[in-house]
C-alpha cells in the first residue's frame, strides 16, 4: 500500500495496521531514524483511572491506626510461609 505526504509532513498509517497494533487516538508515536527508514513505535497514553480499590477484594486484614506496617509484614510473611509449607506437606 502506499501513501503520500501530505504538505505538512503527515502520513496516514493505513487502518489495517492500526487495527492490528491497537493504536488508538492520542497514543504517542515514537520516530527513529534507522539507516534510510523511519522506525515508527506506538505507546498508548498513561491511563486516567483511578486504581484505587482496585484490590479491596483481595485484602484480608487491615492494620489498624498506630500499628506498626513492619510488624504487620513480617506475620502476614511468616503466615504465607507456614501455609505454603503446610501445602507441601499435604
Amino acid at each position: 500500500m502506499e501513501y503520500r505526504v501530505g504538505a505538512k509532513g503527515q502520513v496516514v498509517i493505513a487502518k489495517e495496521i492500526r487495527e492490528r497494533l491497537g493504536i488508538q487516538p492520542n497514543w504517542r508515536a515514537i520516530q527513529r531514524l534507522v539507516g534510510d527508514h523511519v522506525e515508527i513505535h506506538f505507546l498508548p497514553p498513561p491511563h486516567r483511572r483511578s486504581l484505587k480499590g482496585v484490590l479491596a477484594q483481595q485484602i484480608r486484614r487491615s492494620v489498624p491506626p498506630g500499628a506498626s506496617w513492619d510488624q504487620a509484614r513480617e506475620t502476614a510473611w511468616a503466615e504465607a510461609v507456614r501455609e505454603a509449607e503446610g501445602e507441601e506437606e499435604g
